[in-house]
């Protein structure tokens, strides 16, 4: 059988949803803020297994453009700037198909990091707390050694 291919893709910025319908006839609203935490990029992944980085304060994340990528692939410009993530018809797919799944185990690493109820969720924050001038100028980057990239 042939992978699922994209019949529709509506962004809408007012409920940050991106709504997306499949030749199988499954569609799926996502939440950018979804989209955003499991982002396919280095910054987000990692760069191996295990070096997956929490991503915290995006509970208001918007798109801010969204560019097809060949036949296979979207890649959007998020609200805080992040824009490295190629994400491809069959991993919207499976972001659509396991999106409890996968809401769940963010807001368990969230409760893992120390915040409590959907705290974690609330912009401006960092996963050491309320985000402050110095610490938004702050902080790693691929290329720092750390590998804490910027989100």
């Amino acid at each position: 059988m042939s992978k699922p291919v994209p019949t529709g893709l509506t962004v809408h910025n007012k409920s940050r949803v991106l709504d997306i319908d499949f030749d199988d006839g499954k569609s799926f609203a996502i939440p950018f803020e979804l989209l955003r935490v499991y982002s396919p990029s280095a910054e987000v992944m990692g760069h191996g297994p295990g070096q997956e980085v929490l991503q915290v304060g995006k509970r208001e994340v918007n798109i801010a453009g969204i560019e097809p990528v060949g036949n296979y692939a979207v890649q959007p410009t998020f609200s805080d700037g992040h824009n490295t993530g190629i994400f491809t018809w069959d991993y919207l797919y499976k972001l659509g198909n396991e999106k409890t799944a996968l809401w769940d185990a963010y807001m368990d690493r969230l409760h893992a990091s120390g915040f409590e109820g959907d705290t974690g969720r609330e912009t401006g924050l960092s996963l050491t707390g309320p985000s402050s001038s110095a610490a938004k100028s702050s902080g790693g980057g691929c290329g720092s050694g750390s590998c804490g990239c910027k989100s």
